[in-house]
């Protein structure tokens, strides 16, 4: 596969969005036109940066509102046309894009868009250029591709022929199938593009909201399949118009795009299947290395400049120590299968709260060849003699994600701390999710990290309001439910007061049990106000009797038609706190509608921390 980014998708100055492009290992790019407007170099220096850089210019755009108008205005379009592609020469560009008229046409008539396209052909054959025809979703008479398709049938020019968007087509709800009744030589380029599945108006969902394939709602896996089997073999491109990419660092974000092709290239290999393509395919196409489902969370590395108060809550609520690292400085608490390694910030990092999550895989080598195969840079893991390997790759936030062998069984690198101090309170049985907050320029690339590197399904997203504003959360988890991650996108504009820590949820069997067992060794939890029970006393038809125990002792609820959901919250300490739950019957959710209660407690406990009236 062919891969190349438009420079609309990245922040900074021309020079650098090839920079970026180039060392994330695209093999060409789409130039927007403003960016080559905006730059002080002329369009032959720009192209020699590029072949310097080893990318070739792909496709010159956009090119708007041509057809569909009257003989004057076609005359004045024709000879913007005819300097565009002398420009298009001097860059050395042989594609440029032409949208569908969405402000001038006067006619939908497509036997006249086809003639003034053939027209249009004949300019772009004195310069040696080709056209890409692309029906945007508002366009004011063509809005589809078969439409599209239609009208470049019709103008029958060797140098008229498609651009095919996948935002333009899904977003519309067309079906993409009739892809496969394109011949492949008419279809001169392809721009694929993600999106969260929105209520929205096309325009505005397209100019804000793209994102990069595998990060939203689309099935791009099958619209590929369809243009493979036409025998395409051309670029495969990402036009991404999105806020928060053009804020964000260009290279961080070149690299998650080329992270999202190659996971598009998976998917299409998988949902071509075999033969892959049949006949007609010419691109190739390659799955990732197959991994299963963790057997087991193995640990979380919390790294704090709480490590005191942390170890006090930790010991509350029944997890044993046992010492520090034999070389290294953290150390270990464990409580039934949930282990967490506790340390201070290191010195010269930038580091979340969660600093790593350790997995147990069946094959940690086969886990750590997909990540790299997806780009994740690989962590370098200092080893002391008889230390178990580990080995690990890191997410966009600076986390890190660790694989090691074993299924269920106690792994070895436990015995390289010291023995846990007393006995097993046997009440925590697991980790059972983390909850990560995510900075604004990562939460996208942490979706596609997730979903992509560790094979993870992603749940529907929602929106959860705190004091700070409207929190983005997103939910991913292994096939086999073991693995659970919540992202929650920090409010942009929150500040200071945005009380969105990190956190790990522990289950139980018996959180009730638990949480008395806890205030026996001195714990207080998270306060939950009276009105949350007055609520719940009246939304369902719970037992008094359990209404009093959750009302003593801070414990919330939550039911749906598979099971109960019972679960308290510690108090933050610094950037993290910890939650533990219970599932009963078949519940699998996580009490969405007790977050905005939550958060609202957590703030209001810091506002009184701060001596300010809550």
């Amino acid at each position: 596969m062919r891969t190349s980014i438009a420079t609309v998708c990245l922040s900074g100055t021309l020079d650098e969005k090839l920079v970026a492009a180039s060392t994330a290992g695209f093999d060409g790019v789409e130039i927007f036109e403003p960016d080559l407007i905006a730059s002080p170099h002329s369009p032959e220096d720009i192209r020699d940066r590029a072949s310097a850089l080893g990318l070739t210019l792909d496709l010159y755009q956009p090119f708007r509102d041509f057809e569909g108008v009257g003989p004057e205005l076609l005359e004045q379009n024709l000879r913007r046309a005819a300097a565009k592609f002398a420009l298009m020469n001097r860059l050395g560009i042989e594609t440029m894009l032409l949208c569908s008229n969405v402000a001038t046409a006067r006619s939908g008539d497509e036997q006249l868009a086809a003639a003034q396209l053939r027209q249009l052909g004949d300019v772009a054959a004195r310069f040696g250029v080709r056209v890409a025809y692309e029906a945007l979703a508002w366009g004011r008479f063509v809005d589809s591709y078969e439409a599209a398709a239609r009208i470049v049938r019709l103008a029958d020019h060797p140098r008229i022929g498609l651009c095919l968007d996948s935002f333009h087509i899904l977003s519309r709800g067309h079906n993409p199938e009739a892809i496969e009744t394109i011949p492949a030589e008419k279809i001169f380029f392809v721009q694929m593009a993600d999106a969260p599945l929105l209520s929205l108006d096309v325009l505005s969902w397209s100019r804000h909201h793209r994102l990069f394939p595998g990060e939203g709602g689309f099935d791009l896996g099958t619209f590929m399949a369809h243009l493979v089997r036409t025998g395409y073999d051309g670029p495969v491109s990402l036009e991404i118009f999105n806020d928060t990419f053009r804020q964000a660092d260009p290279l961080a974000t070149a690299i998650d795009a080329r992270r999202s092709l190659r996971w598009l290239e998976h998917e299409t290999a998988a949902a071509l299947g075999a033969p892959a393509g049949g006949r007609a395919a010419r691109m190739s196409t390659h799955n990732l290395p197959a991994v299963e489902p963790p057997a087991d969370v193995n640990y979380v590395e919390l790294r704090t400049g709480e490590v005191a108060e942390l170890r006090r809550l930790l010991a509350q609520l029944g997890f044993r120590p046992h010492g520090e690292h034999r070389t290294k400085p953290v150390e270990l608490w464990t409580h039934g299968a949930a282990r967490v390694v506790l340390g201070a910030p290191e010195s010269g990092r930038a580091q979340p709260t969660v600093a790593g999550i350790g997995l147990s895989v069946g094959d940690p080598s086969l886990a750590l060849r997909r990540a790299r195969q997806l780009f994740a840079p690989e962590v370098p893991r200092a080893e002391g003699e008889g230390d178990e390997p580990l080995v690990g790759v890191s997410a966009p936030d600076g986390s890190e994600v660790f694989f090691g062998a074993g299924r269920g069984a106690e792994p070895r690198w436990v015995g390289e701390f010291g023995a846990p101090d007393g006995d097993d309170a046997g009440m925590i049985e697991r980790v059972d999710h983390l909850n990560l907050a995510q900075p604004w320029q990562h939460f996208d690339a942490a979706v596609l990290f997730f979903h992509s590197v560790l094979d993870l399904r992603t749940e529907a997203s929602v929106e959860v309001a705190a004091p700070v504003g409207l929190v983005r959360s997103q939910v991913l988890h292994s096939p086999n439910e073991v693995l659970r991650i919540a992202l929650n996108l920090v409010p942009s504009g929150a500040g200071e007061d945005a009380i969105l820590p990190q956190h790990i949820a522990f289950a139980t069997s018996d959180v009730l049990e638990l949480a008395r067992a806890a205030r026996a060794r001195g714990f207080r939890p998270l306060d939950i106000p009276s009105n949350y029970y007055d609520d719940i006393e009246a939304r369902y038809q719970i037992d008094p009797a359990l209404l009093d125990d959750l009302r003593e002792l801070n414990v919330m609820y939550d039911r749906d038609e598979a099971g109960e959901f019972l679960h308290f919250y510690t108090h933050p300490i610094g950037t993290v706190f910890l939650e533990v739950v219970e599932r009963r019957g078949g519940y699998a959710g996580y009490g969405a509608l007790n977050a905005p209660v939550r958060l609202a407690a957590q703030y209001q406990h810091r506002r009184a921390g701060e001596g300010v009236l809550a």
